[in-house]
């Protein structure tokens, strides 16, 4: 596993403070939250793409995701949703990251598929993945699934399964895990309060299935990007996302696959 922490965590304090923080706790990655707040949106020049990239790599880092906020299943016309995707899309590829997480913001997965299909083409061709959130309307496993399924473009497209959402909608991580299946490529940890106060606390003092999710994981030799996302931006009551940093690596530690790495594990041909 490799461990990414996302800039939501981090409001408006901008790219360089988050390549300071990530690289302070040995994280291997960022996640960019698509935001003016974060220094990194769709609006950015070719040179300030080239100039975030460079940054970020000289740091040692990886880019492990772009967290946009296309709702690739909300109600209306494609062709907005569709050229703002094809923006994210163009934007990661600039960046060096592999996938941009969407939102479903609608239940009908006929919608969201139509425009799935529609940037497939662009997507493969800048080698970068549409990755769909347990989230809002289509919360489990089951539901983001079943989008995917619909849209049947497995080279582009994957999940994010967010270890809070389903949960809370009644979704055990075992079910979890076994509806996102092959279509799995990301996940999200977090803890908080309960299912009905999903106030942000430090790892392993709330009540998402934090270990179960880590079992099944591990079990299943999950060995890709885990971003701790801590949602300071919504909640800034909360404590800095650097005191909940050392959880999330602790998390990554016990769960990583006996085969892969580890926060801070030093691998052939890295920087040092």
């Amino acid at each position: 596993m490799k461990l990414a922490v996302s800039t939501l965590g981090m409001p408006g304090e901008g790219l360089d403070r988050a390549i300071e923080v990530a690289t302070a706790h040995r994280c291997d990655g960022l996640e960019l939250r698509l935001h003016p707040d974060t220094g990194v949106h769709r609006g950015l020049t070719p040179e300030e793409r080239r100039s975030a990239r460079e940054r970020v790599e000289a740091a040692g880092l990886e880019i492990s995701a772009l967290a946009g906020y296309v709702r690739v299943c909300e109600p209306g016309p494609d062709e907005p949703l569709v050229e703002a995707l094809r923006a994210d899309l163009e934007l990661a590829a600039d960046l060096g990251a592999p996938g941009v997480r969407v939102f479903p913001r609608g239940d009908d997965p006929a919608v969201g598929a139509r425009r799935l299909r529609a940037v497939s083409d662009a997507a493969a061709r800048l080698g970068v993945r549409v990755l769909v959130e347990t989230h809002d309307l289509m919360p489990t496993g089951a539901a983001v699934a079943g989008l995917l399924e619909a849209a049947d473009r497995p080279g582009t497209t994957g999940a994010v399964w967010d270890l809070l959402h389903p949960w809370r909608h009644g979704e055990t991580p075992a079910e979890t895990l076994a509806a996102l299946g092959p279509w799995l490529e990301y996940v999200q940890v977090k803890d908080a309060v309960s299912a009905e106060d999903t106030t942000p606390v430090p790892m392993w003092t709330g009540s998402v299935p934090l270990d179960e999710g880590g079992e099944l994981l591990r079990a299943a030799g999950y060995d890709g990007w885990v971003s701790l996302e801590w949602e300071r931006t919504w909640y800034p009551q909360v404590a800095p996302v650097e005191e909940i940093l050392p959880g999330a690596a602790e998390w990554v530690r016990r769960f990583a696959p006996a085969s892969g790495t580890v926060p801070g594990d030093a691998v052939p041909g890295d920087a040092v």
